[in-house]
């Protein structure tokens, strides 16, 4: 697998170059079989709009490096920490509510998310024998609901 990231690593390194970005780029690999790529930029500001544009980043990079490599790739980009600074966020976020939950008996409805954040709540909360987690609504306008355990 470490073979996969040598072939991997200057595919990278050229996409983010070509943008005319200047980084500092780390390279691992989760579960054998995910390409986890941190970029540190030294000027964020191309991240106006961090999230849109490390998912387009992400799905762009991912179908250039299927192509180039000829086989099934799965890529996790993260930008400046930004993705595990939002997962620490959704963590603390469903607590929180969570909490407030369990002392109201009161459930509560969150803002719409995408499918991974949504997932990152569930999980948080899965193990909680006081409340329980659902989703509702339909895509983009997905949200999690919170709901006392009965």
């Amino acid at each position: 697998m470490e073979e996969k990231i040598q072939k991997a690593k200057p595919i990278i390194e050229e996409f983010f170059q070509k943008m005319g970005l200047e980084f500092d780029l780390s390279i691992s690999l989760i579960n054998n079989e995910t390409i986890s790529v941190d970029l540190k930029l030294k000027d964020d500001e191309w991240l106006q709009k961090k999230e849109e544009m490390i998912s387009a980043s992400q799905l762009i990079l991912r179908n250039l490096l299927r192509r180039k490599l000829g086989e099934r790739i799965y890529l996790d980009l993260d930008i400046n920490d930004y993705k595990k600074r939002k997962i620490k966020y959704l963590k603390e976020l469903a607590k929180k509510v969570a909490d407030e939950v369990a002392l109201t008996k009161k459930e509560k409805i969150l803002d719409p998310m995408p499918a991974y954040e949504r997932r990152i709540v569930h999980l948080e909360l899965a193990q909680r024998p006081d409340v329980t987690t659902e989703s509702i609504g339909k895509e983009p306008n997905r949200r999690v609901v919170i709901k006392p355990y009965p």
